[in-house]
């Protein structure tokens, strides 16, 4: 497995729903694998086999997503990133999941690429910009942050980012272009995107030391002041993201 491989574990190793599932995924990229609906089997898979996604549904055979996440974050080795899913789409219940520990409530049914994408956005790793997936290494980068995956923040951020490498020129038209494509692809408005990447950013002013803020933004930007704009952020990481990946390759 080489170094930019995502693992992810299916907590569910039926035909017609978890072996169906990682065989998929394996076609889009990820290295995939299913285990059985217990906890103890799904636990011992996490001690052993260290995957860095766990994909589990809402409940188990013998227990339910928040008490496995728990039992988890007891346990002496790194927490993997969850993304629990319903066939209830409940708000009460994905605030729950999410408050114990969930990187992200997916409703049942779903796309394998709508969850390739997800397992991407949560995967909790440092940006490595010899990677060959983008998606891998911007998610790092907002990770560092300290932005909470589960806020729509920072899926539109991330989306944004991503559009932008892309197109260093929709920078230049952030309101009339970046929001707008971003909107479109969460089917939501231009203004809401906006409003929550600006959510996004403020909570990583909040959260962040100034010390990643200086590695990323230098002396541009005054880490001790007021946060930059939603242009300025995407635009710097962008740009940051741009050259490291041009120097990576040399």
């Amino acid at each position: 497995m080489n170094f930019n491989t995502i693992k992810v574990l299916i907590c569910d190793d039926t035909a017609e729903y978890g072996v169906k599932v990682a065989s998929e995924l394996r076609k889009i990229g990820l290295y995939t694998y299913t285990r059985r609906r217990e906890s103890d089997v799904i636990i011992n898979s996490i001690a052993k086999d260290s995957p860095d996604v766990v994909v589990c549904d809402l409940t188990l055979k013998d227990t339910d997503a928040v008490t496995l996440m728990k039992k988890a974050n007891n346990m002496a080795f790194t927490m993997p990133a969850f993304v629990i899913a319903s066939e209830i789409d409940n708000s009460f219940i994905e605030k729950q999941v999410v408050e114990n520990g969930a990187s992200y409530f997916i409703i049942k049914p779903y796309e394998a690429s709508e969850l390739c994408s997800i397992v991407k956005s949560v995967v909790k790793r440092k940006p490595d910009f010899r990677c060959g997936d983008i998606e891998v290494v911007v998610t790092g980068i907002i990770q560092r942050f300290g932005i909470p995956a589960h806020i729509k923040g920072y899926h539109y951020l991330r989306t944004a980012i991503l559009y932008a490498v892309e197109d260093n020129s929709i920078l230049d038209s952030i309101t009339k272009e970046l929001y707008p494509a971003v909107a479109r692809n969460y089917n939501t408005t231009p203004s809401r995107v906006e409003r929550a990447i600006r959510h996004a950013i403020d909570t990583a002013w909040n959260r962040v030391d100034a010390k990643t803020i200086s590695s990323f933004f230098g002396y541009s930007i005054d880490p001790y002041k007021n946060r930059p704009t939603n242009s300025e952020f995407i635009a710097f990481i962008t740009d940051k993201l741009r050259l490291e990946m041009k120097f990576s390759r040399q």
